[in-house]
């Protein structure tokens, strides 16, 4: 029993549960520093994401496992259905019964934030499973970036923010874009990993496609482009025209170190030493979330 629970708990990938966390908490803690908090569309935003990131992790196994992406004994962390220790209908089926679910979470918000977010959570739906799935699988053709960009950054900030305060904000879409880069590197750490399965796959990542060099480079500029998109903030924070501690200046410059040094780790580092990275990438965008809604809570 145990081991069977330790096999799906694997499988959903909870390592990678930061990066859909971070959107959402943050976009939380800014509708709280505007006054807009309301609690439960603020559960059902954190439900919602956690269950679209677990299927995502499943379908994108599933889908790899069917097109021989994945082998057995990978570098990267163990894939039950490769293994044999899942069969594949078996993960399809939780993973469509658990999309369906989130599709109930998700409808539960539309007395929040309204009809529109029918359309929005079916095109969330759609690209969980478009990730690795359909006749044009975005992984495959180097458009992985730029689905986590959308998907874990501009969405579950802004969509998170609006059920609660039914408005935009301008620095709401620059926090969701900061988000979306440091998920983006999550994912250049897995596909940086992987480059040479990969390759032989057919699976052309960015990795794939641009060399381990040019992908180090960007995961480096992402995390600091992320933290010069929220320079107003900084600024104003500094000049004290907002209601925001200037201790929260610290916050930034904490998440730089820490990238800097994963940064280096990435690398100089190959193979299976490359695992906890993907971890500490998770870590850093979780703690730097974290403190910054701290701090937008404190301060409201």
């Amino acid at each position: 029993m145990k081991r069977q629970i330790k096999i799906w708990l694997e499988c959903a990938r909870l390592r990678t549960l930061p990066v859909s966390l971070s959107g959402v908490v943050l976009g939380i803690g800014l509708a709280v520093w505007h006054h807009h908090f309301k609690w439960v569309p603020a559960v059902l935003c954190v439900l919602f994401a956690l269950l679209a990131q677990v299927v995502s992790n499943m379908a994108n196994e599933y889908f790899d496992y069917r097109r021989g992406a994945d082998k057995v004994g990978r570098v990267g962390p163990r894939r039950g259905v490769t293994e044999g220790d899942i069969s594949p209908n078996t993960l399809l089926r939780v993973t469509l019964t658990l999309l369906a679910l989130a599709g109930v979470v998700g409808c539960c918000l539309i007395p929040y934030g309204g009809w529109w977010l029918l359309p929005v959570g079916i095109v969330i739906a759609l690209g969980a499973l478009a990730y690795s799935a359909g006749p044009y699988p975005l992984s495959y053709h180097g458009l992985g970036d730029l689905a986590v960009f959308i998907f874990f950054g501009l969405v579950p900030v802004c969509l998170t923010y609006y059920v609660q305060a039914l408005r935009y904000h301008p620095l709401v879409l620059l926090a969701s874009m900061s988000i979306g880069l440091m998920g983006v590197n999550v994912l250049i750490v897995n596909n940086y990993r992987d480059v040479d399965d990969d390759r032989e796959a057919g699976k052309r990542t960015s990795v794939v496609i641009f060399g381990r060099r040019l992908a180090g480079m960007a995961y480096l500029f992402n995390g600091y482009i992320a933290m010069s998109l929220l320079s107003p903030l900084w600024v104003y924070c500094a000049l004290g025209l907002i209601s925001l501690s200037r201790w929260s200046l610290l916050v930034p410059l904490l998440y730089l170190v820490l990238h800097t040094v994963t940064w280096r780790l990435l690398t100089t580092r190959e193979g299976a030493a490359l695992n906890p990275l993907l971890g500490a990438t998770a870590r850093n965008m979780l703690i730097f979330t974290l403190l910054m809604t701290i701090f937008l809570v404190y301060c409201a």
